[in-house]
């Protein structure tokens, strides 16, 4: 059997359509329920949300769905999703759930999960969920009723937590920083974490109303964060998304800095403390210049399909500890069992202290190459993998770009598009060779 409702994280949508409705959320509940009460007499379960005015409204279907199937709940109110799964695991819980559509607007919502060690589950589990929401509901007896309470102190839990990845004999103290948390999930709780650790804090993103989540700020946004930087003149900028698993830092001079280079001052530091660096995942979008700096330093890399959960099954296959994307998705498997902006942001912060120097001066060796990306809309049925023309104008770019550049040709898992990405030293030429194969598409 195929998903039905599990994308590649979890469930999302648009509040009101189906499938994140109160209804189906109440069912997918009691379903997740019925599968966890195949292994154990009764589960407990958490759930986090963000700040979206849908939140209240899903959290309370779920509610219901759990108990009605036997299971306790545990409510942990706005907190990241990292912080979800944090608490899965210190709590010793059975399942962690959060309410959260990421970096999408307010008007979106999703489900995802986590299991009892704080990681993503397997598509097995997703299946056998998809398979439970196929049969009748099987209500328990009024006295095997499941019942919900709340963790009054769970934000503060996940604060130390953040805290305790960073490195005990360096401080934050003398520093600026401008922290935006998306009007999102770590409202309250990024600006307390980098304050306590000594800095002087500068909060922006941080007054969620329920519709403002994500809207032109945070790290897919950061423009605002920029701005911001320029004339505060602080020393960092730190944005985060709406549920605060992704990252993005801006420096003093107002310089923005994405995913791949942040992944590529976390292999940096730990090289220049003497850890040893056998391996890095990125993604089919990792920027060439960070995989050449790598191997340049001996680092293997190795790149996953877009998505960070395919990131964490490359690295869980090698047994290698730093990941990420772009995005900002970046994981450190020995500090976090998933995907955290905080401690992400914390891990950067924490090799520039002990550094003394600034972003910039430790990329200086890692000039991103220019990428140009060109969207190609399909005819109906057309058949572009066959296509003889976009074959030999590929092999073509491939050959003249050689080691200095790179084809990626993929299509759009939500349109009826196809991508055409080419990345080279030279900016010029990356245009030219994208469009060189674009056009055999059109044709």
């Amino acid at each position: 059997m195929g998903r039905q409702y599990f994308g590649t994280d979890g469930i999302r949508g648009t509040v009101g359509q189906s499938p994140i409705t109160p209804d189906f959320v109440l069912r997918l509940a009691h379903a997740v329920g019925q599968v966890l009460r195949k292994t154990e007499a009764r589960p407990t379960v958490l759930i986090g949300k963000d700040t979206r005015i849908s939140g209240y409204m899903l959290e309370s279907a779920m509610e219901s769905g759990f108990n009605s199937a036997g299971v306790d709940v545990v409510l942990l109110g706005p907190l990241p999703t990292p912080g979800v799964a944090y608490l899965t695991r210190a709590q010793r819980a059975s399942l962690g759930v959060v309410i959260s559509a990421s970096h999408n607007p307010f008007a979106d919502n999703g489900i995802k999960f986590f299991s009892a060690q704080g990681t993503k589950l397997p598509d097995a589990w997703e299946l056998d969920v998809e398979a439970a929401l196929q049969q009748a509901p099987a209500w328990v007896e009024s006295a095997q009723l499941g019942k919900t309470r709340r963790l009054d102190d769970a934000a503060g839990r996940y604060i130390e937590f953040c805290k305790s990845t960073f490195a005990n004999d360096l401080t934050l103290k003398g520093l600026k920083v401008v922290v935006d948390a998306a009007h999102g999930a770590a409202y309250q709780i990024a600006p307390k974490v980098f304050h306590e650790l000594g800095a002087e804090v500068v909060s922006i993103g941080c007054s969620p109303d329920g519709l403002n989540i994500n809207h032109e700020v945070g790290a897919t946004h950061p423009q605002a964060l920029v701005a911001a930087m320029r004339e505060l003149k602080a020393d960092f900028g730190v944005a985060l998304d709406g549920d605060a698993d992704r990252l993005q830092l801006v420096d003093n001079e107002g310089r923005l800095f994405n995913g791949d280079e942040l992944l590529y001052l976390m292999a940096d530091d730990r090289l220049g403390r003497g850890e040893a660096v056998p391996g890095v995942v990125g993604t089919l979008m990792t920027n060439m210049a960070v995989e050449v700096a790598l191997k340049a330093r001996g680092v293997q890399f190795v790149r996953a399909k877009v998505g960070d959960r395919y990131v964490l099954e490359e690295l869980e296959k090698n047994r290698w500890i730093l990941g990420g994307e772009g995005s900002g998705h970046l994981l450190a498997l020995d500090k976090h069992t998933t995907g955290d902006g905080l401690i992400s942001a914390l891990q950067i912060l924490q090799a520039l202290v002990r550094s003394g120097k600034t972003m910039a001066q430790l990329l200086a060796g890692v000039a991103l190459f220019p990428q140009t990306l060109i969207n190609v809309r399909l005819s109906p049925g057309q058949d572009w993998k066959s296509n003889a023309a976009m074959q030999a104008a590929t092999q073509a770019v491939e050959a003249e770009l050689g080691d200095s550049g790179r084809v990626l040709i993929r299509a759009s898992g939500t349109e009826p598009l196809v991508r055409v990405m080419v990345e080279a030293r030279d900016a010029v030429l990356a245009q030219a060779c994208a469009q060189r194969i674009a056009d055999t598409l059109r044709a």
